[in-house]
């Protein structure tokens, strides 16, 4: 029996747990990290490849190549589907339609495409501009023509609250429905409220962003399920966290001269060993030099 795409491990996910929480995984560690915690569900960030693995600001200044390298870390230490950031497409019709295809090769189950233009912004800060509904929903129409796996997911992030007001985000979700989005982004929503609207325009699952310090409150997932919500993401959660731990420390080495007083915040050997399955692998290893030493004798 052929293992299930992608595509249809997230559908999977979807009908078995409403909202499905999504964790934001910067790399493969934290991929599988997620999945220690039980998440079923991962999710690739543009901003944390961005400021992650290239240490740059999420200014569209990544390329396709450079999301492709984090897609196939992250589904090669996991199963669970991961949805992907995939900006505004990383160019023309073509483009999109090409990055269709590479993140499916990748093992990616799904992607975001926006509707800001091209020089894009973090949808949390101001100075944003999107463009026609018309431009956005031929990148909605390539993109679900490029599928090479059709339970791939496709789905539209609309940006307009900040531009044009709330009706003009109904407006867009409603056509980026009919352009063939499977599922509907509305970023930077400021009310809870706001997601129950766009949940009973539309006949797709709709995706809340819980991104930290930006414009969307931190909502508990009662409040979204109350509202409709299909998926709640934390897009940058752990590796926010990560990146306080980590300066804590490189601090604490450089006033302190040593690492002593703070053992006991760091994960342990043993610890990592687990999650990695680190015992395993060398299990297989002894088996192997096992058998090569028999062979000789």
């Amino acid at each position: 029996m052929p293992e299930a795409s992608a595509g249809k491990r997230l559908k999977a996910a979807l009908d078995a747990e409403k909202p499905l929480q999504i964790a934001g995984t910067v790399h493969a560690y934290a991929a599988l990290l997620a999945e220690t915690a039980g998440f079923r569900a991962i999710y690739l960030s543009g901003a944390g490849v961005a400021n992650a693995s290239i240490g740059v600001p999420d200014l569209a200044i990544t390329s396709l190549d450079d999301v492709l390298i984090d897609i196939r870390r992250i589904t090669g230490a996991t199963d669970l589907p991961l949805l992907v950031d995939a900006d505004t497409g990383f160019g023309g019709a073509f483009n999109i339609a090409r990055t269709v295809r590479e993140f499916i090769r990748a093992g990616a189950a799904g992607l975001h495409i926006e509707d800001q233009v091209a020089e894009k912004r973090c949808g949390h800060r101001p100075g944003k501009a999107i463009v026609s509904i018309e431009e956005m929903q031929d990148r909605i129409r390539v993109a679900a023509d490029a599928k090479t796996d059709p339970d791939f997911m496709i789905m539209a992030r609309t940006d307009a609250l900040a531009v044009d007001g709330f009706d003009a985000v109904i407006e867009r979700a409603q056509a980026f429905e009919q352009a063939g989005a499977d599922a509907i982004f509305a970023e930077a929503m400021t009310d809870v409220s706001h997601y129950g609207k766009v949940v009973s325009s539309v006949n797709v699952p709709v995706l809340a962003n819980l991104t930290e310090f930006g414009l969307t409150p931190m909502f508990h997932v009662d409040d979204l399920r109350e509202q409709g919500i299909a998926m709640a993401l934390y897009p940058l959660s752990a590796f926010r966290a990560m990146n306080k731990a980590a300066l804590a420390i490189f601090t604490e080495l450089r006033t302190k001269g040593t690492q002593r007083d703070a053992v006991q915040h760091m994960q342990t050997r043993e610890e990592l060993y687990e999650v990695l399955r680190y015992h395993d692998y060398e299990r297989q290893l002894d088996q192997l030099l096992e058998k090569r030493i028999g062979s000789k004798t």
